[in-house]
């Protein structure tokens, strides 16, 4: 069983995708609830599961991305009010991720991004055993 290392303001954080499937949830349905409406109207336009080849153009490794994620990355976080001060603190946290295309960041790192609350409230909110929408510390190997 694994021990529990408490997070600190310098603690990576990332979405955890294998959280979604363990838990049985439905991160299609969550990212639904991210999406602008004109996202969502060119998402249903195809198949629900899927994926195109993506290069990244820093490293220029092709990855298969999802279309709805990369929609909403691409577009609805590009909307001015993707991220505002009336979104809730765990969903302004998320799609600080989602427009990190999920790059790991620090709370104050997050803090910097959203202008929410404080790095020590993040922290507090997601640095905690309760798992808020997949977003948990990094694994790191020893």
């Amino acid at each position: 069983m694994a021990k529990y290392v408490k997070p600190t303001l310098e603690t990576k954080f990332h979405i955890d995708f294998n959280w979604w499937q363990k838990k049985g949830q439905n991160l299609r349905a969550q990212l639904q609830s991210h999406a602008c409406e004109e996202a969502l109207e060119q998402f249903a336009e195809f198949e629900p599961e899927q994926t195109f080849d993506w290069i990244d153009p820093d490293t220029g490794e092709v990855f298969q991305v999802n279309l709805l994620w990369y929609l909403v990355h691409k577009h609805c976080c590009e909307q001015p009010d993707f991220i505002n001060q009336l979104t809730p603190l765990t969903t302004a946290i998320f799609r600080a991720f989602i427009a990190n295309n999920n790059t790991p960041l620090t709370p104050v790192e997050i803090y910097q991004q959203i202008q929410k609350k404080s790095p020590e409230v993040i922290l507090r909110t997601i640095g905690a055993r309760r798992i808020y929408q997949g977003i948990r510390p990094m694994v790191t190997s020893v």
